[in-house]
């Protein structure tokens, strides 16, 4: 992915060709983007850097994945909700899942060759931020490793999702509306749960030898997980689900 380093008092936009407008060897004053508008100073934004795709020439008309990577063409952002409102640039919310489009040759674990567990057609949801975007053939794609894949997604659904690997997909239990005293809470003070019920698991980790190592919790079980853990989506239903390994599940609550 290219990045630009932003130092002293100037933005070097080299490695940015897909930013129309700007030259490669163009320079960008701060006073110029009004960064200091927004109270940012020299010091504060000289670690700061600037990421975006890496762009394919057209002369390049395919892409082989290399070992375990896999490369996805990512679902195009929604631009209106389900009613039709449109929604600003802001309240897009970035695409966690695309179709499989090149896969790689697998890798070898142990003594044996494990293959990959998706074939190119599949569509599938991926962890948050992973991979290396490029803009190949006009679209936006992604170059990831099998194991940033969260699961394959059967339907339009996300309480369908199929986990990979060591992943689990978790009905998130709703947040209480009253305090133990029973004082009611407002959308604002309710705490975002850490409970939730198993709906899927995947096939577990492999062990050393390329063997799968079975997961320790099992559809229907309660759980308690990290807070921060996981990618959230929201299902057709109204419902909150979570897709996160299992290391990240701490207990069973029975």
């Amino acid at each position: 992915m290219a990045a630009v380093q932003l130092n002293g008092s100037s933005i070097s936009t080299n490695a940015l060709p897909s930013f129309r407008g700007l030259r490669p060897s163009s320079r960008v004053r701060l006073s110029q983007v009004g960064l200091s508008g927004v109270g940012l100073s020299q010091r504060s934004i000289q670690n700061l850097v600037v990421r975006a795709a890496t762009v394919v020439a057209p002369k390049y008309t395919s892409i082989k994945p290399l070992g375990d990577r896999v490369l996805v063409k990512i679902k195009t952002v929604e631009e209106k909700t389900v009613g039709g409102i449109l929604l600003p640039s802001t309240a897009q919310t970035k695409p966690q899942g695309g179709e499989v489009v090149a896969i790689g040759e697998g890798r070898t674990v142990g003594e044996n060759k494990v293959d990959i567990n998706v074939k190119t057609g599949t569509q599938i949801v991926y962890s948050k931020y992973a991979g290396t975007e490029l803009e190949f053939n006009g679209s936006n794609h992604l170059l990831l490793k099998e194991d940033d894949i969260v699961g394959i997604l059967e339907t339009d659904d996300i309480k369908d999702l199929k986990p990979l690997n060591d992943r689990v997909l978790i009905k998130v239990a709703e947040a209480e509306e009253k305090t133990s005293g029973g004082l009611l809470l407002t959308e604002a003070t309710k705490e975002k749960p850490s409970i939730g019920t198993v709906i899927a698991v995947g096939p577990g980790p492999l062990d050393e030898q390329g063997n799968r190592k079975p997961l320790t919790v099992s559809p229907g079980n309660t759980i308690l997980y990290s807070k921060y853990a996981g990618n959230d989506f929201k299902g057709g239903d109204g419902s909150d689900y979570i897709a996160l390994r299992a290391t990240d599940v701490m207990a069973v609550l029975s």
